[in-house]
């Protein structure tokens, strides 16, 4: 206890000083207890103030308690869109959560339903679902099929969907629009209005975008590597100004995935069957997932510089890459088995989609389901499996693999702001 002993000589000084050693031997030991009392009482009281204060941050970061998510992607979270608008997904489509078709490219769920329920929200209903969709807490642009770039004969002539992101982007003007003028009108009635977002239920939802992958996939369908690389500045400004215009109306807190591994596709592995030079250690195109990082790597640019140009706006950029990259690497680890394998459907000696049929040397063949898709990566050769989707879910609401590092149920926080 030699660290307060000037303490106890200016103690003893200042009570007389004038004691022997043998006779002051009490006293010392009184004011030595005594210190150290007050010593940790002190300590005591900063920590407890540290830790209040800690605490008190932390409850108002978490509290974002959004009313509502506005998401725009393609099939990687379509939650019946294109089933509405063009023609209904087929089972196995949807069979283990569902128990029936639900317009998502698996036979559960996505991984906008696991946001969702970690916000504690219903799932989304696609936009344009007609039958029986209430949008009280948000709606999903989502087609099956979308690009970010404008829709020509070229990519509508190669199969993906015309509802690109701009498109995406008119049909929530309207939508917002249009609910606006139904609270503004006093005749409208009070079961419809329970149907739809409050107008000031827009400025306070989280806005989430996962799209990206299928202009990837066209570019090298239609064109070179480097050429698709070269057109990343064209594409991700598009994406950038649909940012500005959600923000133009509102819109403050946006999630955004960037696009994964697309290399690492089983479709992708079949259909290109990289040579061993273009082949990484886990049997992935190598050459298509350098595409898919430098698209990314601009993305990440282009949200920084958005934070710049949108001062109240709280975006988040989100790995997904990292996220299934490390589930497909070390699926074995996770409880699945080969990563590049479909769980439905056939693209190898011949090829049948998930839930159709085709005729394969005079014989009709059905693309059926695998026996246990929960040991899946892959359902259906593009699409992940309700169990990826799961474990992807679970590994970026954390917010470890984003930037900022913080979790999406704190997403509305500016966190350079501590309020």
């Amino acid at each position: 206890m030699d660290w307060f002993r000037p303490i106890l000589g200016n103690l003893t000084r200042r009570l007389g000083g004038a004691y022997s050693s043998s006779s002051s031997l009490p006293l010392r030991r009184t004011l030595e207890l005594l210190t150290l009392v007050f010593f940790l009482a002190i300590t005591s009281s900063v920590i407890s103030q540290f830790l209040t204060n800690n605490s008190l941050s932390s409850t108002r970061r978490s509290s974002c308690h959004f009313p509502a998510i506005f998401n725009f992607g393609d099939s990687n979270s379509d939650t019946g869109g294109k089933s509405a608008a063009f023609h209904r997904l087929p089972y196995p489509n949807g069979e283990t959560f569902f128990h029936k078709p639900s317009g998502r490219y698996c036979y559960g769920k996505v991984i906008v339903d696991f946001i969702a329920e970690r916000l504690g929200l219903p799932y989304l209903g696609a936009y344009l679902d007609s039958i029986g969709t209430n949008f009280r807490h948000g709606a999903n642009f989502a087609t099956g099929g979308s690009t970010i770039q404008s829709v020509d004969v070229k990519v509508f002539e190669a199969g993906f969907s015309p509802i690109s992101l701009e498109i995406q982007i008119l049909q929530f003007k309207q939508f917002k629009a249009r609910t606006d003028e139904l609270f503004n009108d006093e005749a409208s009635s009070l079961d419809l209005k329970n149907s739809l977002p409050r107008p000031e239920d827009f400025s306070k939802a989280l806005y989430t975008f996962d799209i990206g992958q299928n202009d990837i996939h066209f570019g090298l369908k239609a064109t070179g590597e480097e050429q698709l690389k070269g057109s990343f500045p064209k594409t991700i400004g598009t994406f950038a100004q649909a940012i500005k215009e959600l923000y133009q109306l509102g819109a403050r807190v946006f999630w955004i995935h960037n696009t994964g591994p697309i290399g690492c596709l089983p479709f992708s592995v079949i259909i290109y069957s990289p040579k061993p030079e273009n082949m990484d250690q886990i049997g992935c195109v190598k050459s298509h997932n350098e595409v898919a990082k430098e698209f990314n790597t601009q993305l990440h640019q282009r949200v920084s510089q958005l934070r710049v140009q949108l001062p109240d706006a709280v975006i988040t950029y989100v790995d997904i890459y990292s996220a299934k990259y490390s589930l497909i690497s070390e699926a074995k680890k996770y409880g699945f088995g080969n990563p590049l394998e479909q769980c439905c459907g056939h693209y190898k000696d011949y090829y049948v989609q998930c839930g159709k049929k085709a005729m394969v040397n005079g014989s009709e063949i059905v693309g059926n389901a695998c026996s246990d898709p929960l040991v899946y990566i892959n359902w259906d050769g593009v699409h992940y499996s309700h169990a990826a989707n799961r474990w992807v879910a679970h590994h970026i609401q954390d917010g470890s693999l984003s930037d900022p590092k913080i979790p999406i149920a704190q997403a509305c926080h500016n966190p350079d702001n501590s309020s």
